[in-house]
């Protein structure tokens, strides 16, 4: 059973760091591209950040660019989130997304999210 397992969240305040991790089961992870996506209640999931099947290229939302960094570690079946400089608006549950290259239809798994809140 496919299975991906995110860590990490938890209260920061604002300017604070966080890394989010994403554990993959049952899946060969460097087939894969990951991407992260968050929620807030009331609104669309949003992609945050994506990264290819060996890491080569990343993609970021405007709202992140030069703040967050995704990494992958294929030997462990995991993928990261480094969140720097937060901000209360990044308040969200993030979710980890991991998407078979080539033929998404056969392989597209989600895990259950981690809370991020971004407080004073």
């Amino acid at each position: 059973q496919v299975q991906l397992v995110e860590s990490g969240g938890g209260l920061v305040q604002p300017g604070g760091s966080l890394r989010l991790s994403c554990a993959a089961s049952s899946i060969t992870f460097s087939r894969y591209t990951v991407n992260w996506y968050r929620q807030v209640p009331g609104k669309e999931r949003e992609l945050v950040a994506g990264i290819t099947r060996t890491g080569s290229s990343t993609n970021y939302a405007d709202s992140v660019k030069g703040r967050f960094s995704i990494s992958r570690d294929n030997a462990n079946n995991t993928a990261y989130l480094q969140m720097n400089s937060l901000k209360p608006e990044d308040t969200a549950v993030y979710y980890c997304n991991a998407r078979l290259f080539g033929n998404p239809s056969l392989g597209d798994y989600w895990g259950k999210g981690t809370l991020v809140t971004v407080s004073s």
